[in-house]
């Protein structure tokens, strides 16, 4: 059986924030920078900026607390047609949740029936190709990857 030879992901870029809100501007427009060479639409590259912008708001305010002595961390990689876009704070264990996380109901939250936050990794999701977030120790992960060579969602590029 032949292998095909695949080139090792490359990086682009990394860097670390101070813990401060707004500093996700600067995480969304540095990546933003990084990639904007390697063929995304405009369109693609835009919900890519939205996702790295919101899960860095999240790792800066749930993860690390807005303590600005605790960076959050940001590398950018080129894996193929797959830019990767790992985001890490010092969150801590997450507590074990009953059953799965309940998906955003605008009518609920409008309503009161949910709390009107709760959309982050439900956009972010839906922003790019995959979402995955990994735990480790302290460290949590969440992993950003946009295709450059194909749609997202059934997008034409």
């Amino acid at each position: 059986m032949t292998q095909i030879a695949r080139p090792a992901p490359r990086r682009l870029d990394a860097f670390e924030l101070p813990s401060e809100p707004g500093n996700e501007r600067l995480a969304l427009a540095r990546v933003a920078e990084c990639v904007a060479d390697l063929g995304l639409s405009e369109s693609r590259l835009e919900k890519l900026k939205t996702a790295v912008a919101e899960a860095t708001m999240n790792a800066i305010e749930h993860g690390n607390k807005n303590r600005a002595e605790i960076p959050v961390e940001v590398e950018v990689t080129q894996n193929g047609d797959e830019i990767v876009v790992a985001i890490s704070d010092q969150g801590g264990q997450v507590p074990e949740k009953t059953g799965p996380a309940e998906e955003p109901d605008l009518l609920k939250k409008l309503d009161g029936g949910q709390s009107p936050r709760g959309w982050g990794l439900f956009l972010i999701r839906n922003m790019v190709d995959a979402m995955d977030i990994t735990i480790n120790g302290q460290r949590h992960t969440i992993w950003l990857t946009m295709r450059t060579g194909g749609a997202a969602h059934g997008e034409h590029v």
